[in-house]
């Protein structure tokens, strides 16, 4: 694998890379872009098969490697902040993790994480698990993608501040395997993400009955539904990935607790409803010396 790598997930499908990293134990980081057309064509390597070029936009994707270990990942469409990585997670509730990003909004990811350990917000564990989990996402949703540019610079590490944790790309790519065949039938069953959802007739009674137990992340999405908000607009509400928002919704969907419903069109403001009160498990109450202790950093 030479020190620069370059081409599109066309070329070399997101399992294709990982075998490759994985096998030649590379470091480096790999960038994944927005794929902007710019109007030609390209001849494939049987000189006949022609494909739309494109070029690199912006930068959708950065996935890192340390000897062919995944160590870090960043989307761009998602807010890889520490305290919002642990608030979906749900180590960090509403209240908490509204006063971190405002107290701390400039603090480095292990600044704060031995901030929240030493007032005993969370644990060591809490904070891998969360982070493993987040750097997952990422890498599952891009093994959904299948035309971006991409570009591997080999040695290229994420700052000395960022929390890594290193998972093996075994592992990795035998649950891409598994996750290609549910993306699709979900994609098959919730194709339209700019569709709208609402609580059917007697839905307090439903969710009441309902032997379904709803995850944190779960109940963060019912505090959205609002025909006014698109599943699109939820789910960067929620800081999901289009895979973790279909498969909440998918759920929802089967278990009669919502329904599907073209979204009401905002106003001038275009701004999403905001979040349902009550509708979210109960919250801690904040710790009054945490917000001390950012206020120091």
């Amino acid at each position: 694998m030479p020190r620069q790598l370059k081409g599109t997930l066309e070329d070399l499908h997101t399992t294709q890379l990982l075998h490759l990293i994985n096998l030649a134990k590379k470091t480096g980081t790999l960038h994944v872009y927005e794929g902007i057309p710019t109007g030609r064509e390209i001849t494939m390597g049987d000189g006949e098969t022609k494909r739309p070029e494109v070029t690199p936009g912006r930068e959708r994707a950065k996935v890192s490697f340390r000897e062919g270990k995944l160590i870090h990942a960043v989307s761009g469409s998602q807010d890889g902040h520490l305290a919002t990585v642990l608030h979906k997670s749900g180590k960090l509730n509403d209240e908490q993790h509204r006063v971190i990003r405002e107290k701390a909004a400039n603090a480095s990811d292990k600044a704060l994480a031995l901030l929240l350990i030493n007032a005993n917000y969370v644990t060591q564990m809490d904070i891998v698990q969360s982070v493993q989990k987040h750097m997952l996402d990422i890498i599952y949703d891009l093994a959904t993608w299948t035309k971006e540019p991409f570009i591997f610079e080999e040695g290229e590490l994420p700052a000395t501040d960022r929390i890594t944790v290193p998972i093996e790309l075994e592992n990795v790519i035998i649950e891409i395997s598994r996750l290609t065949q549910q993306h699709k039938r979900l994609t098959e069953e919730l194709p339209n993400l700019d569709f709208a959802l609402r609580f059917p007739e007697g839905a307090p009674e439903k969710f009441k009955q309902s032997k379904v137990q709803l995850s944190v992340e779960e109940w963060r999405v019912v505090s959205f539904i609002n025909p006014k908000n698109s599943i699109r607009q939820i789910a960067k509400a929620c800081n999901m990935t289009d895979m973790e928002i279909r498969s909440v919704v998918f759920g929802l969907l089967n278990a009669g607790l919502v329904e599907l419903v073209k979204p009401i069109m905002p106003g001038p403001s275009k701004q999403m409803a905001r979040p349902r009160p009550g509708m979210t498990p109960p919250q801690r109450p904040v710790i009054n010396k945490l917000i001390d202790r950012i206020k120091n950093l």
